[in-house]
């Protein structure tokens, strides 16, 4: 039996618990002693990271022998075509080699929560949404990956790692699952009554 912490990371705080340059860390939201992030969320990114104090676990989550999907909200500057679309469905090649196919699929603007700072652009520049869902974890890649078919990701919020969800959580805050199988047959949990925002 382990807990796993879901927490809704904001954007331009670190995956970690300290830093050496003042930047907000984890710990400015999370109390929750000897815990570890499963995995990580760039500093510029938003949404769902895992964190637990049981290392097989964060193996399990985070290794990508393991395959976990992870499912991002993108927002891109532009609209992409079938063709952009189709390309980061087939995968693309970036300087690390070409990516898995992706899930990907055209979304209305999601209701979330305004960005903080927001997000500077021009005004006449149109912006879309993306629901992308990789398999595979390279550094930045749904970043590069939206650059590639030309369209620069201008906000990004994973909203789910495997079965775990994003949902429920505002900006901040975080809560609890008590698991009671391993992830790969996770068929019961229990979500601890627990919440901090």
């Amino acid at each position: 039996m382990s807990t796993l912490y879901l927490l809704h990371k904001p954007y331009r705080m670190l995956s970690q618990f300290t830093d050496d340059q003042g930047r907000a860390t984890l710990k400015d939201i999370i109390d929750v002693p000897g815990i570890y992030a499963a995995g990580r969320l760039d500093y510029d990114s938003e949404g769902l990271l895992l964190l637990t104090d049981d290392g097989e676990l964060i193996h399990r989550i985070s290794d990508p022998r393991h395959k976990q999907p992870k499912t991002y909200w993108v927002q891109v500057e532009g609209e992409p075509n079938d063709k952009a679309i189709d390309a980061l469905r087939k995968g693309v090649a970036l300087k690390d080699g070409v990516t898995r196919p992706a899930r990907v699929q055209r979304l209305m603007e999601p209701a979330v929560a305004p960005r903080k700072p927001p997000i500077r652009r021009r005004a006449e520049t149109k912006v879309s949404w993306l629901e992308i869902t990789i398999s595979e974890g390279r550094n930045r890649q749904v970043r590069r990956m939206t650059a590639h078919i030309g369209h620069p990701t201008l906000r990004l919020i994973r909203t789910a790692i495997g079965p775990w969800q994003l949902s429920g959580l505002a900006t901040g805050q975080w809560r609890s699952e008590t698991l009671h199988a391993p992830i790969k047959r996770r068929s019961t949990f229990s979500r601890a009554s627990r919440r901090r925002s």
